[in-house]
């Protein structure tokens, strides 16, 4: 490789405080526009902004997260901009000294662990929104909501410290898992909870100064940040590699054409003009403050990943699976804790919960069965009272439609328990142990395939698996298999040698 590649990121992500930063207005999404503003939020004169506890306390859990060091003296400034939906004409932000500076978030790519560092974050409001499109005059018009004024956003700052995209995407998605198990930010990157700038600049492979960087704005999805970083990148090897410079300037990611396109050039870059916001005093925050936020901070999920491959034994990609989500990660524990299997949960979890939540486009707080419910399947299973065929195609689906159809609201409220029980019995699914009763369906399932008999009896043992798949499909699935395969094996050498001519 000619050439490295340099990223570093900025990630905005809106907190899921009721009210605004500065001001008593609701956050709720999705309102009618302009109705959720108040003269602090619009920047009228005489109005005077007040900070959001509650923010500042996200602020704080997310700096632990991340280990940065803590400021307990910040301040706000005034960063100054004309557009539109910026009524004030400046945005309330954190630069000269920010809540917090200097930590990491690990990633890890293609089995190598990486500790990415984090510049700084900061506690900012967000602005207005312009709308384009919708209007009978969209055409010749933009119109302005101004709800979104005020709301608080966390501004994370990476280092350039990543080298492809996979890491960025990593990067991204590790910092989202975080927001969301500290309860802080949902994380969703199509409502503008969660956006991410990129600078990127290419340089020759073992030099030590950096190329020149663009900006690639707003991309709200992971595969539209791959997609735009792997065509940066190309991009600027391919001007550098025909002896042209890369220009530094500011662009934007086109899905349409699957290509970055220019927004901004340097020459035309804001001069931000910062200052002091005068409204706000210094942010204060005691040390002991600091310490009884951090003592009520949920397991993260690295910590998580590790402690389920010790202490489950499960592989490193199930335990990643089933930490993504601090949801579906505490109703595993529970179905492993309870079935007393940790493996045959994790095999459930990763198999029919996962594909159940995908099918029916769920999120893991939507899934209708209780963690007790399944926990009792899987130790039937177990005790061989049901076989795992029967359990998977008949029982666990009648388990989730009976789930549903009582309104089952497992993991926010009172769970409605199904008896995976009472379902075997309902559907007359118990596991036929019974010696003679196998011994009928394995005459009759010889008596019907002679020719596989007879390849048996010359020899050709691998057949043996079609017989016993015939039994298990004469049986419906509720034959002990171990028992059928021993019966048949038995039943097969007792056959007359006249066969075996």
């Amino acid at each position: 490789m000619k050439y490295e590649t340099v990223i570093g990121l900025e990630i905005h992500a809106q907190l899921l405080t009721r009210t605004k930063l500065f001001c008593r207005c609701s956050t709720e999404f999705g309102r009618r526009p302009n109705t959720l503003t108040c003269p602090v939020c619009l920047g009228l004169p005489g109005s005077l902004p007040v900070i959001n506890r509650e923010a500042v306390r996200m602020a704080v859990k997310l700096a632990l997260a991340l280990e940065a060091r803590i400021n307990l003296k910040s301040n706000f400034s005034r960063k100054n901009y004309f557009y539109p939906d910026l009524p004030k004409g400046y945005q309330i932000t954190q630069y000269h000294l920010p809540v917090a500076e200097n930590g990491r978030l690990l990633i890890e790519v293609n089995g190598t662990r990486k500790a990415i560092g984090i510049e700084r974050i900061n506690l900012e409001e967000d602005a207005g929104k312009s709308l384009h499109e919708g209007f009978p005059d969209s055409a010749e018009k933009t119109y302005l909501d101004f709800n979104r004024c005020g709301v608080p956003l966390l501004e994370i700052v990476g280092r350039p410290d990543l080298r492809s995209p996979e890491e960025a995407v990593e990067f991204v998605q590790n910092l989202r898992t975080i927001l969301q198990y500290l309860e802080i930010c949902d994380g969703n990157m199509e409502e503008g909870s969660l956006r991410c700038d990129a600078n990127l600049s290419v340089r020759p492979t073992g030099s030590a100064e950096f190329g020149t960087k663009t900006e690639v704005k707003n991309l709200n999805s992971f595969r539209f940040l791959a997609r735009a970083l792997e065509y940066e990148a190309g991009r600027q090897i391919e001007a550098l590699e025909r002896g042209e410079k890369v220009i530094q300037e500011t662009r934007g990611w086109d899905a349409s054409a699957n290509r970055t396109v220019p927004q901004r050039s340097k020459e035309e870059a804001h001069d931000y003009r910062y200052f002091p916001e005068p409204d706000l005093p210094p942010l204060l925050i005691s040390a002991d403050w600091v310490k009884e936020i951090a003592a009520g901070l949920p397991e993260l999920p690295q910590a998580k990943i590790d402690r389920f491959v010790r202490e489950y034994q499960l592989p490193v990609y199930d335990a990643r699976i089933l930490t993504a989500s601090r949801v579906l990660a505490d109703y595993y524990e529970a179905v492993a804790r309870l079935s007393g299997s940790p493996k045959q949960a994790s095999n459930w979890m990763m198999r029919e919960v996962l594909q159940y939540l995908k099918e029916n486009n769920l999120a893991p707080d939507q899934f209708p069965l209780p963690a007790e419910s399944l926990a009792e399947l899987i130790k039937l299973v177990e005790q061989q009272a049901i076989t795992i065929t029967m359990a998977k195609e008949k029982v666990f689906p009648e388990m989730l439609k009976k789930s549903v159809e009582a309104g089952s609201d497992v993991l926010k409220s009172k769970p409605n328990l199904v008896d995976p029980g009472t379902i075997i019995d309902e559907l007359g699914l118990k596991k036929i142990s019974d010696r003679q009763a196998l011994q009928l369906i394995i005459t009759e399932v010889l008596e019907k395939n002679p020719g596989p008999v007879k390849q048996y009896l010359e020899g050709k043992v691998q057949v043996l698996g079609f017989l016993l798949g015939q039994v298990m499909k004469a049986s419906q699935g509720q034959a002990d298999p171990q028992k059928v395969q021993a019966l048949l094996r038995q039943a097969l050498d007792n056959l007359p040698k006249t066969k075996n001519q």
